[in-house]
């Protein structure tokens, strides 16, 4: 359940960031009205993760270094109480790295009934194309029969911290509809589902993102 802090700040900030920037967010209709859902989406700058819970109508979390509730003083007292608020899942560097910490996060959020947001390529793409996915997506779907909402994001790049007000319309966020499995030979090892379910994935992110695929997998130890 979102806290209190988490509907307010969301219910402030989306008239906020449609005045500000005027992103053009489409498919909302596809996101489910009850239950689990996993929000499967390409990953082109660190404001996705803001953008996406705030284009999509329910609660969406995602897992984070536990590095950033590490910090002390003020400010860390600060950060604690924050992404706490926000439903941010810390999980420390090992288990990010080797995927099973967040898979295992994910899962939990999934089995109470809310949303998590997933980046099937592993990481950020630093040159805007969109990298071959890992089965992290796959594997939570099978795993919580929950569905797949693939995402494509577009112009979050152009968003600068010392530039608050980006070129206006150049974001956007389109919402596909959940993806269908149901035709995937159930005889099949859960290993080659994984990896029919993934290129189905990563085939319905590049039809909304309209980004060019690249040969080469992201190396970053990221969810």
């Amino acid at each position: 359940m979102p806290t209190l802090f988490y509907t307010v700040a969301r219910r402030a900030a989306v008239p906020l960031l449609h005045g500000i920037w005027r992103p053009r967010v489409t498919g909302v209709e596809n996101v489910p009205r009850e239950g689990g859902f996993i929000v499967a989406s390409n990953h082109l700058a660190y404001i996705d993760s803001a953008i996406i819970p705030i284009a999509i109508p329910r609660p969406v979390h995602f897992v984070a270094k536990d590095d950033l509730w590490k910090r002390t003083g003020l400010l860390g007292r600060m950060l604690d109480w924050f992404f706490e608020q926000v439903g941010a899942v810390p999980v420390d560097r090992q288990a990010l790295s080797s995927g099973k910490g967040a898979l295992q996060a994910g899962l939990e959020i999934l089995r109470r009934g809310d949303g998590f947001g997933i980046y099937p390529e592993g990481g950020r793409s630093k040159d805007g194309l969109l990298h071959p996915g890992k089965q992290g997506a796959a594997w939570l779907a099978l795993e919580s029969g929950c569905p797949v909402i693939p995402v494509g994001l577009k112009g979050t790049p152009h968003f600068r911290p010392r530039r608050l007000l980006p070129e206006r319309g150049a974001i956007s966020v389109r919402i596909g509809a959940p993806i269908d499995f149901s035709d995937l030979d159930p005889g099949l090892s859960k290993g080659a589902r994984r990896r029919q379910m993934t290129a189905r994935i990563m085939d319905e992110i590049q039809a909304l993102s309209g980004q060019r695929r690249s040969p080469v997998a992201h190396r970053d130890p990221q969810p």
